[in-house]
């Protein structure tokens, strides 16, 4: 495995095409799945060479912690259908190479098991209904099981058309069907490794962590009501604000406006986020208004989450404004292909990329990483009508 990509292809053999189809798709057309990809091209780097970057260091802070590298695991749901006790396997992984991992509201371990594995080194996102007590008391549950930094997802006010899921054969509940089991049975590896063993060692996975009792099962028809969000508001970050000590976190923020609310009410951190295309499809790419929306932060962070495929889209996402970057998919599939080793490699190539493009730059640190180092296609263009000097002596 020599790229992150090389995971994707590799897991997309291994799962299970409803399962991988879930995984790796968006929503409707995929428009803003595309996009989020696509748009790393629109921008070029511009090096600066004969500098001294022998002692170039990737290390960054973050709410007062010092990680190893200006990236981290993003949150993603269902991941222990994907890979054996992923959520567990990605928080040693993530804090092995010393770098946050982010649980998922929609994972399949509890929320107390994972922080146990990494203490200081897991945020936990919740997806939470505009209900006051249940904000609350799913605060105090984040921080008695250890968590400092709570996300809250913002952009999800109605369930997403997921019809390409349908399509594959794949739906929350999940439902057993012939086609279903037919695709297991002829992926033996996930299987036997993955889904028997998680059957054999802890039963039917249940969404543990949607609210404060222990969560429905994932075939069960109360699943999809778990995350009904419509009536979520400002007024709740206000509250959840009040509830909780730690840093707070809003993932899902694409407007500047909304960044500058966000400020105004106490919010240490906006994660510029489509969902990863999974939401609302056309929704822009977060690449292309996270220059617009660290505008307006103020003395918050910004993260940035979407299409991070190697240590140069790290790079443009920190040059643009983010502060740190945020990788899912690719890490799963490492996890899902080769267990804790693959998502070790997965995390270790991308650090690797990030350090090479950084010395090609001329770059010896984080900090030093920002507009200049990029030239736009549009920029490009505006200059080409200029004459050659050396055509006109």
């Amino acid at each position: 495995m020599l790229s992150l990509r090389d995971f994707e292809l590799a897991a997309a053999r291994h799962l299970p095409h409803p399962l991988f189809a879930y995984v790796s798709g968006g929503v409707e057309d995929n428009r803003s799945l595309q996009e989020n990809l696509s748009s790393f091209a629109e921008y070029e780097f511009s090096p600066r060479v004969l500098r001294d970057v022998s002692r170039r260091s990737m290390a960054t802070t973050l709410f007062g912690v010092r990680h190893e590298a200006p990236f981290g695991l993003g949150p993603m749901g269902i991941s222990a259908l994907v890979a054996y006790d992923a959520d567990r396997v990605l928080a040693r992984v993530a804090a092995a190479a010393g770098i946050p991992m982010v649980l998922s509201g929609a994972s399949l371990t509890r929320m107390e098991d994972v922080a146990a594995v990494a203490p200081g080194h897991c945020w936990f996102q919740a997806y939470l209904p505009g209900e006051i007590e249940l904000i609350k008391s799913m605060a105090s549950r984040a921080q008695n099981a250890g968590y400092e930094t709570l996300v809250l997802t913002v952009d999800t006010a109605a369930r997403a058309n997921r019809e390409n899921n349908i399509r594959a054969g794949f739906s929350t509940p999940l439902r057993p069907s012939l086609r279903l089991a037919w695709d297991g049975m002829t992926h033996p590896k996930w299987l036997l490794r993955t889904f028997a063993k998680t059957l054999y060692k802890t039963g039917v996975p249940r969404f543990e962590n949607a609210g404060l009792d222990r969560g429905v099962p994932i075939i069960s028809r109360r699943a999809a009501r778990q995350f009904n969000r419509d009536s979520l508001s400002w007024e709740h970050v206000r509250v959840m604000r009040d509830a909780w000590p730690g840093n707070l976190v809003l993932k899902g923020v694409l407007h500047p406006e909304d960044a500058r609310t966000a400020a105004s009410l106490g919010v240490d951190a906006v994660i510029v986020s489509n969902h990863g295309g999974r939401q609302l499809d056309g929704a822009v790419a977060p690449l292309k208004v996270l220059s617009s929306v660290a505008a307006q932060s103020g003395s918050m962070k910004v993260l940035y989450d979407g299409g991070i495929r190697r240590g140069g889209d790290v790079i443009k996402a920190l040059a643009l404004g983010a502060d740190f970057v945020l990788v899912a998919r690719p890490v799963l599939y490492a996890a899902a292909v080769a267990g804790e080793s693959g998502a070790a490699h997965c995390i270790s190539l991308l650090k690797e990329e990030v350090k090479r493009n950084m010395a090609s730059l001329g770059v010896c640190s984080i900090d030093e990483i920002g507009p200049e180092c990029l030239h736009t296609k549009a920029q490009h263009s505006a200059y080409s009508h200029f004459t050659n000097p050396k055509e006109t002596t």
